[in-house]
């Protein structure tokens, strides 16, 4: 979608897709447009709650039958287990994901490993596609006049031109760019707290023939599986840069993360929007 300043100021119901890695600052701004009446569409949400739900309590359930109390519980139907995912609490699809390595430190084989991965891939695509649907949702049953949707840091990787043709044709696209010192910063968090990570195939192929080489192992069962989030991640980090800057190039605008960062209220947001639609010439 574009939009001149003008049109977009007199927008009656806008709707927005922010795009970026994690960290960015792209929910911490959705959260602020909830306060001001903005629907809330977050992908990783709707991953966790409609297409991997199933998949995740599974996993969970797997872990408890490994515990001989709680077996016989679960076995006997005597509890329940429950999906508490919510917008601000997406651990259950994080620890779904899971990470590669040693199994004794809580790591997962390769081809678990690549399964998950790509039944993530599978609702990251789904989710996005339903984003049309939530924008008449959210206007038609709950009242919302705007929608920001808030799409995972692993957009980028998805390699599937429909999902960001119907972004873009129902949504405008906007970039969240990471400056140098928020760059470092995200890489900085990531070592102190390594989390799981979606990674593209090739990339994980061939990154991980790397740090097995590099750290002198035979097999992924040798691994830390923190060590290789630590290691890939400034890789992931800058891979995925340029994918993001050819999808703005090609379907939206751009934004620095300081920018965003400096946003307090709507109108804050709405005047930010207008500077890039001035400042930015569309490529043909």
């Amino acid at each position: 979608m574009r939009l001149t300043a003008s049109e977009y100021r007199h927008w009656k119901n806008k709707s927005i897709t922010l795009l970026g890695m994690s960290g960015v600052g792209k929910t911490r701004l959705a959260h602020q447009l909830r306060r001001a009446h903005w629907f809330h569409y977050s992908g990783d949400y709707r991953i966790g709650s409609r297409y991997l739900d199933e998949p995740i309590l599974d996993n969970i359930k797997r872990q408890v039958m490994h515990i001989p109390f709680l077996k016989e519980l679960l076995r006997s139907d005597s509890i329940s287990i429950v999906n508490n995912l919510s917008v601000d609490n997406l651990q259950p699809v994080s620890s779904f994901l899971g990470k590669l390595g040693n199994p004794e430190q809580g790591g997962l084989c390769l081809k678990e490993f690549k399964r998950r991965q790509r039944l993530h891939h599978d609702a990251e695509v789904a989710a996005m596609r339903d984003v049309p649907e939530f924008i008449l949702k959210a206007q038609d049953i709950y009242g919302f006049n705007h929608v920001i949707n808030d799409a995972g840091g692993s957009v980028c990787e998805l390699d599937d031109p429909g999902v960001m043709e119907l972004l873009a044709e129902h949504t405008l696209i906007i970039y969240i760019k990471t400056t140098e010192a928020n760059e470092q910063e995200l890489i900085r968090r990531a070592e102190e707290s390594p989390k799981p990570l979606y990674y593209r195939e090739d990339f994980l192929d061939r990154e991980l023939a790397r740090y097995l080489e590099e750290k002198q192992l035979e097999y992924v069962a040798q691994m830390d599986p923190d060590d290789f989030v630590r290691w890939t991640f400034p890789r992931l980090f800058r891979d995925r840069l340029p994918r993001y800057e050819a999808l703005a190039r090609q379907y939206g605008y751009t934004i620095s993360s300081d920018a965003i960062a400096q946003v307090r209220t709507e109108a804050d947001f709405n005047r930010l929007i207008e500077q890039a639609l001035d400042s930015q010439r569309p490529e043909r």
